[in-house]
């Protein structure tokens, strides 16, 4: 399946697909408290951006990284998109908020998938049980990777936050 056959193919769909470069893969529900740190997550970058060039999105709005389609729980990107735009082609930050069902994907395939990315700066995967992230950031042609506890402030200039 191409990732044109894919879009049409899910268009017509009423749940949201990812595609993993071979086969669509349903999204599952995700727990209260994914959605919780999801939605904290969305408006704490919204009113870091308000006013500035980037926007923030997710998780409904789909990015296309490594021939692949994902649906992250916010990324932001900087370039114009229409208002009838289902797929951003460049994002700039991309964070995942861990589930156990999803944990190996996050950590492993969409970290290969979104360091191949040239658009993409840094990606950041949220634990959902403990106040933890794992930040990957883009170094010139190198990702460099921390990891941010407690009262641990994340700053990202690549998009003036």
């Amino acid at each position: 399946m191409t990732i044109e056959t894919f879009l049409q193919w899910e268009e017509r769909k009423e749940l949201r697909w990812e595609f993993d470069g071979f086969e669509p893969l349903a999204m599952t529900g995700g727990s209260n408290a994914h959605e919780m740190i999801g939605n904290n997550l969305r408006a704490l970058l919204l009113a870091a951006l308000r006013g500035k060039r980037c926007g923030v999105r997710g998780p409904t709005l789909k990015i296309e990284v490594a021939g692949r389609i994902r649906y992250p729980d916010a990324f932001v990107f900087c370039s114009a998109a229409t208002r009838d735009q289902t797929v951003i082609y460049d994002p700039v930050v991309v964070f995942e908020v861990l589930s156990p069902s999803t944990s190996h994907i996050d950590r492993i395939e969409k970290l290969r998938e979104y360091q191949m990315t040239p658009s993409i700066q840094r990606y950041v995967i949220l634990e959902q049980d403990a106040i933890a992230a794992t930040i990957y950031l883009k170094q010139d042609t190198a990702w460099t990777v921390s990891v941010l506890t407690g009262d641990a402030m994340l700053t990202m200039p690549e998009i003036e936050a």
